[in-house]
């Protein structure tokens, strides 16, 4: 995930595919594709002037050749503690 100042985010195509899903607070706004289902970007809740963005969405960015890559498997956050 990369983080970007708001004003620095703009969805050039299927902007019309995306749903937005927000937790208890409202505060932070979750998009994901309607279609595919994949997380695109979300508006943070601890800072609402910034965005995390996919890089995994970005035409022409492979994540794997960034280091260092923390993978996230979408159904255990890095904060889940097993008891």
């Amino acid at each position: 995930m990369a983080i970007v100042p708001k004003s620095g985010l703009k969805v050039v195509q299927g902007e019309e595919s995306l749903s937005t899903y927000q937790f208890n607070t409202k505060v932070a706004s979750h998009c994901f594709c309607s279609i595919c289902g994949i997380y695109t970007h979300h508006q943070r809740r601890s800072n609402p002037n910034e965005y995390g963005y996919n890089v995994g969405c970005l035409e022409g960015v492979n994540p794997f050749d960034l280091e260092p890559v923390r993978v996230s498997d979408g159904a255990n956050h890095p904060l889940d503690r097993i008891a």
